[in-house]
């Protein structure tokens, strides 16, 4: 089977769907069952040499890599790609991230992580907003199917897009805490002294609280002095959130550490550091981080929606989100009772056990293998 692959997101700095990708392909080239097949992967610009594709030649599928010159926007997605796509003789043609192009005479498959900008538009500029929306309409309209990634994902989907339930298909995500090495030179962490640290990854959106997170922080350090809480990831909120703003008027700036990107090495060493995780999402297709801060063992505190009770069950402590109060009250109570921590922690490992890569690809594999199948 020869599968032609949206790799767009990875290039430059690797979230998100970017790292749902890596660790697809790294299954596929690197397992013994993948041999024989071949994984296109097409990009508009060559991949940076400290991102290679991975496993290149590994035992598993053939992974090549070609550049298609251009902007790696949508018109690019539609014409180049396409064009592209066409010419390569390709079996199926699998989209990541929410978007496939949409003229192609073979079956695609497209991943909808979230269908938030449709749920939920006035989290989005009216532009990126109108631009998601139609373009993951349209996507799932002519995929041959659609994977979520959680069953809530799915009866969104369903909701909101109007797929037939034949042509959605649940695959959950894997995970695996980041483990690469501290580079030399890397700047001194948050709360390298020791004192207990409170941490969140993540793209900052308003779906995800963190002014909310802010208000418990501060009630948090009136418990515990010498807390800090790192807010990691890049500030996608819209309408915009001046969260620097918010710390400082609630005293607690000299304590917060706002880090908008950092590499695997330092997000590793963070989530082994931190005393607690703090997940306060309002609405995710799934959700990763948090399973990343309990894979590297560190307790988590997540908002009790219907996907965190899908996805976490009770391997993480759920607060009503709407309430500052009951989130520092659980905060404290995990920094500060360690058989909590380990309460928490011991019902973790038959939870990851259900969220390995090694899974996601054998199943999202199947679906390429079936949409290839159908091909006329």
């Amino acid at each position: 089977m020869r599968i032609g692959i949206d790799g767009r997101e990875l290039l430059g700095r690797r979230t998100g769907v970017g790292r749902y990708l890596a660790s697809l392909c790294a299954e596929w080239s690197g397992a013994p069952a993948y041999a024989g097949h071949e994984l296109l992967v097409y990009t508009p610009r060559p991949l940076p040499a400290e991102a290679p594709l991975p496993n290149r030649a590994g035992p598993g599928a053939r992974l090549n890599h070609a550049t298609i010159p251009g902007a790696g926007g949508p018109w690019w997605e539609q014409i180049s790609l396409a064009r592209r796509a066409a010419d390569d003789r390709l079996d199926v043609f699998f989209g990541p991230g929410y978007s496939v192009p949409l003229v192609l005479d073979i079956p695609s498959v497209v991943t909808l992580h979230d269908v938030s900008f449709t749920a939920h538009p006035e989290w989005f500029g009216w532009r990126e907003g109108l631009r998601r929306r139609w373009l993951a309409a349209r996507a799932a309209a002519a995929a041959r199917t659609v994977i979520a990634v959680s069953e809530f994902s799915r009866q969104e989907i369903l909701e909101h897009l109007g797929t037939p339930p034949a042509r959605v298909r649940v695959v959950h995500n894997g995970v695996a805490a980041p483990s690469c090495p501290k580079p030399p030179g890397e700047p001194p962490l948050p709360a390298a002294s020791g004192a207990p640290l409170v941490l969140y990854v993540g793209a900052l959106f308003a779906r995800r609280r963190l002014p909310l997170l802010l208000a418990a922080f501060e009630q948090v350090s009136r418990a515990v002095p010498e807390v800090e809480l790192a807010i990691v990831g890049p500030d996608r909120t819209w309408p915009p959130e001046d969260l620097r703003g918010i710390a400082e008027a609630r005293g607690v700036a000299s304590r917060v550490a706002f880090l908008p990107y950092v590499d695997d090495g330092a997000l590793g060493a963070l989530y082994r550091r931190a005393t607690v995780f703090a997940w306060l999402s309002e609405y995710e297709g799934f959700g990763l981080t948090p399973l990343e801060a309990l894979a590297a063992g560190t307790p988590v505190v997540a908002g009790d929606t219907a996907v965190a009770r899908e996805v976490y069950g009770d391997a993480v402590r759920r607060v009503p989100i709407g309430d500052p109060g009951a989130v520092a009250a659980a905060l404290v109570e995990v920094v500060t009772r360690r058989e909590v921590r380990e309460a928490l922690l011991a019902r973790a490992g038959p939870l990851l056990a259900r969220y390995t890569w090694t899974r996601a690809a054998a199943e999202t594999f199947a679906v390429l293998r079936d949409a290839a199948a159908e091909r006329p």
